[in-house]
């Protein structure tokens, strides 16, 4: 029988204080508010997105568009997620994302696949001035040569690990875990 074993990496206040500095380093990057888009990918990254929104609104008192990204469609390994996939919906901001900075968000970057994807498919929808990108958790184990700009923590090499974030819509709390799988003998 498998079994899971969760390592603890960031807590609720942790993730927190990260999402205030990303958002922090998003409007410094940027230089302002004007003409920041933010843009989730699908299933967590919009709901971080969306918490980042909420944290510039509060230090600058300007609201940033946001809008979500549903990359099924664009995956170069959508045979195997089976003959019928799930296709979420792309929610495009109000405005559109021509000539704007779009800040793609995503929960963990890994090998960079998803975010070629979501590259591929914000292209579709227009041309920004520029993408950047902002994930929670940057990982070791890049197979495409993506970086992202701006990082909530980077975590070393976990080898067969699983680094997870937990979104409160989602999972019923905010955090980011090292999973194990571990094999336990019955």
């Amino acid at each position: 029988m498998e079994t899971e074993h969760l390592t603890p990496i960031m807590d609720e206040t942790a993730v927190q204080r990260a999402l205030a500095r990303m958002a922090r380093e998003i409007v410094e990057r940027h230089g302002g508010t004007e003409g920041l888009v933010l843009m989730g990918i699908r299933r967590r990254g919009d709901h971080l997105a969306e918490l980042i929104r909420r944290e510039i609104m509060a230090a600058e008192g300007t609201d940033v568009p946001t809008g979500a990204l549903d990359i099924t469609l664009y995956r170069d390994d959508l045979h195997t997620v089976g003959p019928m996939p799930v296709v979420g919906e792309t929610q495009l901001p109000p405005g559109g994302i021509q000539g704007a900075t779009v800040v793609l968000v995503d929960d963990v970057l890994y090998t960079g696949r998803t975010v070629r994807a979501a590259l591929n498919e914000l292209m579709d929808y227009g041309r920004p001035a520029r993408v950047l990108l902002c994930v929670l958790a940057d990982r070791e184990g890049r197979e495409v040569p993506i970086q992202a700009d701006v990082v909530g923590r980077h975590i070393e090499w976990v080898g067969d690990q699983v680094v997870e974030v937990r979104v409160p819509e989602l999972d019923g709390r905010l955090a980011v875990e090292l999973v194990t799988p571990t094999e336990e003998n019955a």
